[in-house]
């Protein structure tokens, strides 16, 4: 027998949903995305505002030096500090949109997770598994390419020192890079690609996912920046695709927040032992060798991803019994 929602937390899911199309199981009227993707912008610069006041006020009392600390909070060169202040005000994105869909949609929080209502942390364990597999494939095919500029992981200066900095770098990107990862799934996987599923269903189901994949996409790459190299700028947009597709194949975030989080980890980690933090944090000098690299790590979590959630039974549509939970695989792959 189906388990009741919990009081107030609106209507039941109507069985068949795809994950961008959630927003049709709460009050209708096409303003409320309209206003929810500012809103939840709004929400984001406010808390981006609060946190550089707390870090304003913390290194004042570290330090008296009001150039140092205007350095310090710019990101150059990036600190431990600095990461922190970035992971955690993507971390802080995470509220924000959780109180905006609850506000405008009256959804539960659990429903921006997946399509049964919560985070399934034993698919979203599956998937870090498979982001290891796939980003082993990507160092691989790195290795015997031409120089990918930015893409290319230089070694020939030997690992750099073990520092108390390099701990602390450690620390943050161990502790708070998962939190960025999420926020900014949560985001635009999350709320964008329901409110353009949501404003576009009149398109049909085809047209109506492939504005919720593309549109946050695209907006994921530009937030990284006007001044991108085409080559990066695709790395970005080919990333935000996959997510994006994968959202929708498994009805969830969790294939995505894997993804995010283990390429940041590979990214920081190289940077940390043979590079620096500003260069991982602001990449230039893009080659379209770095292409083939992208599209190695794409298209092979792409297609384990699915390939496993088909196999274990997670649910990517609403009413479907889900595997994602239990892990007992049902049948062959289809």
């Amino acid at each position: 027998m189906p388990s009741a929602e919990p009081a107030g937390a609106g209507p039941a899911a109507p069985a068949g949903l795809r994950y961008d199309e959630l927003h049709r199981r709460g009050p209708g009227g096409a303003w409320r995305p309209l206003v929810g993707v500012p809103l939840v912008a709004v929400l984001f610069f406010a808390g981006q505002f609060l946190l550089t006041a707390f870090f304003g006020i913390f290194l004042l009392l570290t330090s008296r030096d009001t150039y140092e600390i205007a350095a310090r909070l710019s990101g150059d060169p990036v600190t431990p500090a600095f990461l922190a202040y970035v992971n955690l005000g993507w971390a802080l994105a995470i509220p924000g949109v959780l109180v905006v869909a609850l506000l405008l949609h009256r959804q539960r929080p659990g429903m921006v997770a997946s399509v049964v209502g919560r985070l399934r942390w034993r698919w979203f364990a599956v998937c870090l598994g498979i982001a290891v597999v796939a980003l082993a494939l990507t160092v691989a095919v790195s290795g015997v390419l031409p120089d990918q500029g930015a893409g290319t992981l230089d070694t020939t200066g030997g690992a750099n020192p073990w520092t108390s900095t390099m701990r602390d770098f450690v620390l943050v990107v161990l502790l708070l890079t998962p939190l960025q990862a999420a926020g900014e799934e949560y985001v635009f996987r999350g709320y964008l690609a329901q409110a353009f599923g949501g404003l576009t269903a009149r398109l049909g189901a085809r047209a109506s996912a492939a504005v919720a994949v593309g549109v946050p996409a695209v907006l994921f790459a530009l937030a990284h920046g006007l001044g991108q190299d085409v080559p990066i700028f695709f790395d970005r947009l080919a990333f935000g695709v996959v997510a994006g597709l994968l959202v929708i194949l498994t009805g969830g975030l969790e294939a995505a927040i894997a993804m995010h989080v283990l390429n940041n980890f590979l990214a920081f980690g190289l940077a940390l032992a043979f590079s620096d933090m500003t260069e991982a944090l602001n990449p230039t000098g893009g080659s379209w060798w770095s292409i083939p690299v992208t599209l190695v790590q794409s298209v092979s979590y792409l297609v384990l991803a699915v390939a496993a959630a088909r196999r274990l039974g997670v649910a990517n549509r609403t009413g479907e019994p889900d595997g994602g939970a239990i892990l007992e695989p049902r049948g062959g792959l289809v």
